[in-house]
């Protein structure tokens, strides 16, 4: 019987780094899942261009940032998961605008803009995750979001081409981005206004003790769980519907502010899927209100078919 080729010879070849069955666990805020079947890390975009121009075109392709706002279940994702590194993390400031890659920490593009004397850009330093990230969901908090401070994105598509995206042709709508989803973000240039550093850091430091306050910062968790319903307010619908501090195996509604779902230690994947729903159906049951998901669940559960095998550390 002629030998199938794995998936990793069927690759084309890179500048960056390939590699099987590794853990994403580590790099998930929820510190849950299971391992990508491959991950690729690219040199440069030059590099993830070449390599979506080669990769077969019936190979599952999976972005991950920093794994902020996601839940990757325990089978793992199977095909190629892409995690954009430093070369795709540079930020820099001409006048009133920042140039940034897609990896950028959101946290750190604010900061850069502090140091710039550029203002309009704090609400980021609420935001966990990239900027690439926020552009997917069109991230937003402290009233503000990516809407309203984008000038432009650079993207690379499943074939390998890229493409310049203005504000309009993102399609931004509340906590979404009309951009094909198998779309790569690798660039961004946003704008602020000239400001004075000392009050920005004022403003800096502001939103992080709001945070710090009401929400489990220090805890492993994705960030809100579930998109504000219009006119209403996610975390009190789940509140009203009692399920502050409620549990299923190893994940807890944070007492905090329940629109967190928190990992206490011991949580499976499936255990804060789960409880999110649970969450969601007595929310249905009490208020009528179909709660959606803010976190992306992705990959496959542990016991599919396809779940992935650990072969070696990322």
């Amino acid at each position: 019987m002629t030998r199938q080729p794995s998936l990793l010879e069927r690759l084309p070849a890179v500048r960056g780094r390939l590699s099987e069955g590794a853990s994403l666990a580590k790099v998930t805020w929820f510190r849950v899942g299971g391992p990508a079947e491959v991950l690729f890390k690219p040199a440069d975009v030059a590099d993830l261009q070449a390599f979506l121009a080669g990769c077969p075109a019936d190979v599952a392709v999976t972005v991950l940032g920093v794994g902020s706002n996601l839940l990757v279940r325990d089978g793992g994702i199977p095909g190629v998961v892409i995690r954009l590194g430093r070369a795709f993390a540079e930020i820099r400031t001409e006048g009133t605008h920042v140039y940034t890659g897609a990896a950028a920490l959101d946290l750190n593009v604010a900061l850069a803009a502090r140091g710039a004397g550029i203002a309009g850009l704090e609400f980021l330093s609420g935001i966990p995750g990239t900027i690439g990230g926020a552009c997917r969901m069109n991230a937003g908090a402290y009233g503000s979001d990516l809407s309203q401070v984008l000038v432009a994105a650079t993207a690379v598509d499943r074939k390998g081409n890229l493409h310049r995206l203005d504000k309009d042709g993102m399609g931004f709508t509340y906590r979404h981005s009309a951009v094909a989803d198998d779309w790569i973000f690798c660039g961004v240039e946003l704008i602020g206004h000239a400001g004075d550093p000392a009050i920005i850091q004022q403003r800096l430091n502001e939103i992080q003790a709001a945070r710090e306050e009401s929400q489990p910062v220090r805890a492993r968790t994705g960030g809100s769980t579930f998109v504000n319903p219009t006119g209403r307010k996610a975390w009190q619908l789940v509140d009203q519907a009692g399920c502050r501090g409620l549990t299923i195996g190893g994940a807890m509604v944070s007492e905090k502010h329940c629109n967190f779902l928190i990992n206490t230690g011991t949580a499976t994947a499936a255990d804060i899927e789960a409880l999110g729903e649970t969450v969601r159906r007595r929310v249905r049951e009490t208020t009528g209100v179909e709660l959606v998901w803010e976190i992306k669940r992705i990959g496959v559960p542990a016991e599919s078919s396809l779940a992935i095998t650990p072969k070696s550390e990322a």
